[in-house]
């Protein structure tokens, strides 16, 4: 198979976006177009005049990565060209969560052709690891950082699946860098649906969370495996199927492999802290069945 996103790119060692992106391409196919926000991914592969993508590749500005997309597949009806090239964006959480969602949501609103692929590495790491809407209760970032009158962030992370569903997309799901044959072929049953169809990707920074850059694809099993990031798929608003976790790793396993939750593990008051998370994970765990 031909290498789509190439070696050379000037991510760290064990980065979770050419992971994530490796396996987007694999499931979309050569006969695409990939539009990049901002971000870790853009920066990255793109110093010019060099590029590390072998599909042809659009920066797009942080907030319309959609915008823009939508715009593609209207340009090659227009042209009699749309055939089977498929258009995909791929952003961060920041580029898709907080200050795309307006575009996200007019694009997936009138209906356009394309997929929508979130890198969710749970902070804005390009610019220096600051809160997002992706970011997880009680995780330390720059913007919110754990102190003696924290314990970090302390809001929820939000349900952008479940967003993207109640807009009624055809196909969602979520998938993680841990299970790459299960994300290649949801990309490929995403790029092969009619109309805008998403897929939300666990991608473990090791700058960013603080672990080896050996461990990326153990702390996304790791996250899989305590039922804090479930996998599933979503056809027409409604689960359709599940992947299932057997029995729960506790998600003290998970927190003690990162250094942002690292307070919860030397600080007055953070067993209490780590009960709220697991009870985030036994949530999920009845919610979806796992």
């Amino acid at each position: 198979m031909k290498h789509l996103l190439v070696s050379g790119h000037r991510g760290c060692a064990g980065c979770c976006d050419a992971m994530a992106t490796k396996f987007t391409l694999m499931g979309a196919g050569e006969d695409c177009i990939v539009v990049s926000p901002t971000g870790c991914l853009e920066v990255m592969t793109t110093p010019f005049p060099e590029t590390s993508w072998n599909v042809p590749w659009i920066h797009s500005l942080f907030e319309n990565a959609a915008a823009v997309a939508s715009g593609i597949e209207a340009a090659l009806k227009a042209l009699g060209k749309k055939g089977n090239t498929r258009i995909v964006a791929i952003g961060g959480d920041g580029a898709t969560m907080d200050i795309g969602l307006q575009a996200i949501s007019g694009a997936f609103e009138r209906g356009h052709d394309f997929t929508y692929v979130c890198i969710d590495n749970e902070a804005y790491m390009n610019t220096g690891v600051q809160r997002s809407s992706g970011t997880p209760f009680n995780a330390s970032t720059t913007t919110s950082p754990a102190g003696k009158v924290s314990f970090g962030n302390q809001r929820p992370k939000k349900n952008m699946p479940a967003i993207i569903a109640a807009h009624g997309s055809p196909y969602v799901a979520t998938t993680s860098l841990a299970y790459g044959k299960d994300m290649i072929a949801k990309v490929k049953k995403a790029t092969e649906t009619p109309g805008p169809t998403y897929i939300h990707c666990h991608a473990p920074c090791t700058t960013g969370w603080g672990f080896d850059t050996s461990k990326t694809v153990e702390v996304a099993r790791m996250a899989v495996k305590t039922g804090l990031w479930p996998l599933f798929e979503m056809e027409n608003g409604e689960i359709t199927k599940v992947r299932k976790i057997g029995t729960p790793s506790p998600v003290e396993d998970y927190l003690k492999m990162q250094s942002r939750f690292k307070h919860l593990f030397n600080k007055e008051g953070g067993a209490e802290e780590i009960a709220k998370i697991q009870a985030i994970a036994d949530k999920n765990i009845e919610h979806y069945g796992l």
